[in-house]
């Protein structure tokens, strides 16, 4: 056994930090460091019984955790995508895959099996390769979680529905005894969870012992996993109606942290095992019935989540994200298909078959998703960019460019005067949010001169520049200087060097994104430390007088990288004699 270990994390070692660094995430690497040691590589590993049991365990704390994400308010919030959307993509790609199975051949048991299976979608490869993208936040981020919220709420029932496509005989009578059995341990965990659990946690974590806090979170999943198993109900139902008893906790951060370290190996095991189980020579065999089965699989799941992004009133670009994002098969397809072999509902050569598929797929999606973005993103967007409003110039003397948090602060204070602007944001989907709010903003990109002219900037007296992007402001600023010499400009500016660019540019007024947030947040932390409150406030304005001539000083020297570091050392230390001339008692006072 200790071998196996060695082979098992040695392998993660190498194949996931490679995979990930090529792009491909996490999951492809445990894929390919299982298939490395396993029967159809270097035959490291070859009895998978050694880690099986251990590899269930990954599955049940994905759930756990899922369960603590499921709150009733978000999934309230969330509704409509969640049962609306995710519904109809499982539905409708287990029926047309499914059909497609057994359209090959399949019978129709087997058939619904595969097609169910195949409708998942892998949270584990979505999420991350959405998140490298910045794209969780658009439209097509959003309903790729909601999707995968509804799958995971949809995967117990449906694995527990798997016996029924077995062929057994349905009993004449109900299994009283059985059924309360498992009545009486979901009973059991809903009840530890609510009167035993909690009080629990709360007197070990108000006894401040993290290893104790640590062994009685893996006793609350792996006990809800076994109550709900020894009741003949599955592992993951008993964690995750654990998680989502616990997911209103106070500690419920603190459970996260310290399950998702032991989730995410044993998860990785569980993988690994998948990729250990891959029957590669059925790829040397049957290379093109395996190759169409991917194909038909990827092509069939992006069609059918495309038309229904489309229905959902989603534009184009989003609804080929959605489609490209979550065409592959799931981690939950494995268990779905083991689940199915063991009640005789699919056959073990045609789950091996299916195995292979789903981690062929697996593969497949971040290849297609950066192609997608490289060659069809593009063009959607150049197809479906919205034309720029007409802007009537009613002479307002303040144009604000970029109305992101920043300009809708400076625009909240301007309206409360009295005091006309014209707002200009080239991101559609933020001015659609604004104008839902009741704020007048125009589409438009700020740095073109003719949106500017359009928008008044001869008669205007002040251009204030908040736009997020350093680049993006400073083409703006270039652009209106250039143009409208008379056109006073204040800018928002990200850090040091933002500052130092703009101070090129002859700014009439620079301020810095979290500087003074951060001074009365210092000033905050010094009086909740017993500072007398003036002393706070003094020390916090020194800090400020220094930084800022400190920030003008350097203006001529910030290109040069050494003179910078010295100049900086220069003034730490000088600082510090000022806070230490600053304290009581000195030879100041």
């Amino acid at each position: 056994m200790l071998e196996t270990l060695v082979a098992l994390l040695a392998a993660a070692a190498i194949a996931v930090p490679l995979s990930r660094r090529a792009g491909f995430g996490s999951v492809l690497g445990y894929l390919l460091a299982g298939v490395a040691i396993g029967p159809s590589g270097l035959r490291l590993v070859t009895d998978l019984g050694d880690i099986a049991h251990v590899s269930e365990l990954g599955v049940v704390m994905l759930l756990f955790l899922i369960g603590l994400e499921l709150r009733p308010q978000r999934l309230w919030v969330m509704r409509r995508a969640v049962f609306g959307l995710g519904t109809a993509q499982v539905a409708v790609c287990a029926a047309v895959l499914a059909a497609l199975a057994h359209a090959a051949g399949m019978a129709w048991a087997g058939a619904a099996v595969l097609g169910t299976g195949f409708a998942m979608s892998s949270t584990a490869i979505v999420l991350p390769m959405l998140a490298e993208r910045d794209l969780l936040g658009t439209p097509a981020g959003r309903d790729a979680f909601a999707v995968l919220l509804f799958q995971d709420l949809a995967f117990i029932p449906l694995v527990a529905l798997v016996p029924l496509l077995g062929g057994a005989d349905v009993p004449d009578h109900v299994p009283w005894l059985d059924v309360a059995r498992g009545g009486g341990a979901i009973a059991a965990i809903l009840i530890g969870g609510r009167f035993l659990i909690r009080p629990a946690f709360r007197a070990i974590g108000g006894a401040r012992t993290p290893e104790m806090f640590t062994t009685l979170a893996l006793l609350t999943v792996v006990g809800a996993a076994a109550l709900a198993n020894a009741a003949g109900l599955s592992m993951s139902l008993g964690a995750f109606l654990a998680g989502v008893l616990l997911s209103g906790s106070e500690y419920r951060h603190e459970l996260q942290a310290d399950i998702e370290p032991f989730e995410g190996l044993l998860l990785g095991f569980f993988f690994i095992s998948v990729g250990m189980s891959a029957r590669l020579d059925l790829l040397v065999h049957d290379p093109l019935g395996i190759l169409e089965s991917v194909g038909a699989l990827l092509a069939a799941k992006i069609a059918v989540v495309f038309a229904l992004g489309r229905l959902g009133r989603c534009d184009a670009l989003n609804a080929l994200r959605l489609a490209v994002a979550l065409p592959q098969a799931s981690e939950f397809s494995f268990v779905m298909f083991a689940a199915a072999v063991g009640v005789g509902a699919l056959s073990a050569a045609s789950a091996e078959a299916a195995t292979l598929v789903v981690a062929l797929s697996m593969v497949a999606t971040p290849l297609l998703f950066a192609a997608s973005e490289a060659v069809l993103v593009p063009r959607l967007r150049r197809a479906e960019a919205p034309q720029y409003d007409p802007i009537a110039d009613d002479h307002a003397p303040v144009i604000i460019a970029g109305f992101g948090r920043v300009g809708q602060i400076v625009g909240r204070v301007l309206r409360m005067q009295g005091i006309r602007f014209t707002a200009l944001e080239q991101d559609p989907g933020q001015v659609e949010v604004v104008r839902r709010f009741g704020s007048k903003v125009y589409f438009g990109d700020p740095a073109r001169a003719d949106l500017l002219r359009a928008a008044g900037a001869e008669h205007a007296r002040v251009l204030v520049v908040a736009i997020d992007g350093m680049e993006e402001a400073l083409k703006v600023v270039e652009v209106a200087r250039r143009t409208f010499p008379d056109l006073a400009i204040v800018s928002r500016a990200r850090n040091r060097r933002h500052v130092h660019l703009l101070m090129d540019r002859g700014l009439d007024g620079i301020v810095r994104d979290t500087f003074h947030s951060s001074l009365r947040l210092s000033e905050l932390v010094l009086e909740a430390l017993h500072v007398p409150p003036e002393r706070a406030a003094r020390a916090v304005e020194l800090f400020r007088t220094h930084d800022e001539r400190l920030l003008a000083e350097t203006h001529a020297i910030y290109r040069d990288e050494k003179a910078m570091i010295q100049t900086t050392q220069q003034a730490a230390a000088e600082l510090t004699s000022l806070f230490e001339a600053d304290q009581p008692g000195s030879a100041a006072d």
